[in-house]
């Protein structure tokens, strides 16, 4: 039976996944996205060229894929076909399922409004619309990409819908669209992308059965999982490796390998427990030599060390057979490098990831940091105290640790075995 290869991110996202999926890429037919919205960023470089994608899968950038965005994936039609501009040559490269659900701009305007109203206790989203969209799916009152094919229905849908809640829109500020700017606003976006929306399910059945090989993306990271992060402060959506089964129309056995990603520190966006976040010079120089700020947004992220409490939790969740260890090269320089490898919670010490992470105080371990990485292609070539760090991770995280990054670019990767 030809199986389906995942990606997923281990980490709170932004581990670096677009560029491991476009290096990968290159060796697939075909590149699918199985959940998220565009809250999600990867940013690729490839011959000093910098794309920024959102939506559209990283195998874009291999000009024999066929990239596919699942029915997992809430979409923003508008920010979609902004995001297509990138590219002159991408007809018949890319397809939209047609039971993705739409993401509208009152459901950005519901977002921000909560955020408001939670105040303090907001939980950080990037006000894109994301969560609205999957809560309207989930209380089975949301529209699907399909429904763009007939633009007339659908405008009488959302407007019937804001009809009936039209007390609990005006509450939270949320305005009524013109019924007209509306019709005219989604015949747009049927003219720019009937031409990609179709039934994707059988396009994934059709590539595995004609033993294709196919290539599986998520966004954000392990601990945004709606079930398995830090809740509340997590995403809408399945960032683990089983959400690629249910964000695509893929049966499980047809799951072949799992790579994880992961930076050789640690990041977070929004607010929420992060154990290992530095708040102070070491956390600030991660930040700026990482470049660490939103690719959506433009947000500095929150900066601190590996995490291998959390990593092993991960590891075990998406059932991760190899690890990519991203951005190896910005710890260079750095005399003294730290992993978290256990948590103090209420003084008790323990070496797992808990109900919650509220509180939970870091156990460090210290290793010797190393002068230069930047740009090596060879394991054996790397600084022996990076060696050790690496071999260290993979007894931690009990996975091996197959590819290395040592800069944005493509080339700059290594791989073991």
């Amino acid at each position: 039976m030809n199986r389906a290869d995942i990606i997923v991110g281990l980490q709170w996202g932004d581990e670096g996944k677009g560029k491991i999926v476009d290096n990968l890429a290159q060796k697939y037919d075909y590149v699918c996205r199985f959940a998220g919205g565009h809250n999600a960023g990867h940013t690729i470089v490839t011959d000093g060229k910098k794309y920024a994608l959102h939506l559209i899968p990283s195998g874009v950038l291999n000009k024999d894929a066929i990239n596919i965005v699942g029915n997992g994936v809430v979409l923003s039609p508008k920010d979609f076909i902004k995001e297509l501009e990138q590219f002159d040559d991408i007809e018949g490269r890319i397809f939209i399922s047609d039971k993705a659900h739409l993401i509208l701009p009152y459901h950005a305007e519901i977002d921000q409004a909560r955020e408001r109203l939670k105040g303090d206790k907001a939980i950080g989203t990037t006000g894109k619309g994301i969560g609205p969209a999957y809560g309207d799916k989930i209380t089975r009152v949301g529209h699907r990409v399909g429904e763009l094919l007939n633009p007339q229905k659908l405008t009488k849908d959302i407007m019937s819908y804001f009809n009936i809640n039209k007390p609990i829109f005006d509450a939270m500020g949320v305005q009524t669209p013109n019924e007209s700017e509306l019709l005219e606003e989604l015949k747009g976006y049927n003219k720019e992308l009937a031409k990609y929306i179709v039934d994707t399910t059988l396009m994934v059945w059709d590539a595995l059965d004609s033993e294709k090989r196919v290539l599986l993306e998520g966004a954000q990271g392990t601990m945004l999982d709606i079930d398995h992060g830090t809740y509340p402060y997590v995403t809408s959506s399945t960032t683990i490796s089983a959400g690629a089964c249910s964000g695509l129309g893929i049966a499980p056995q047809q799951i072949g390998d799992v790579v994880g990603i992961a930076k050789a520190y640690c990041t977070r966006v929004g607010n929420g427990p992060f154990p290992s976040e530095d708040l102070g010079e070491d956390g600030n120089y991660l930040r700026e030599k990482g470049g660490e700020y939103g690719t959506t947004t433009g947000r500095p992220r929150r900066c601190g060390w590996f995490d291998a409490v959390a990593m092993k939790h991960a590891v075990k969740l998406n059932g991760v057979s190899n690890i990519a260890l991203m951005k190896l090269d910005v710890l260079d320089g750095m005399e003294t490098i730290k992993v978290c490898v256990a948590y103090e919670i209420d003084g008790k010490e323990i070496d797992y990831v808990p109900y919650s992470l509220e509180g939970a105080k870091p156990i460090y371990k210290e290793f010797k940091g190393w002068k230069e990485s930047k740009g090596v292609k060879e394991f054996n070539k790397l600084p022996q105290e990076a060696q050790d760090y690496i071999l260290e991770l993979e007894k931690l995280c009990g996975s091996k640790i197959g590819i290395i990054s040592t800069s944005p670019d493509r080339e700059d990767t290594i791989i073991r075995d």
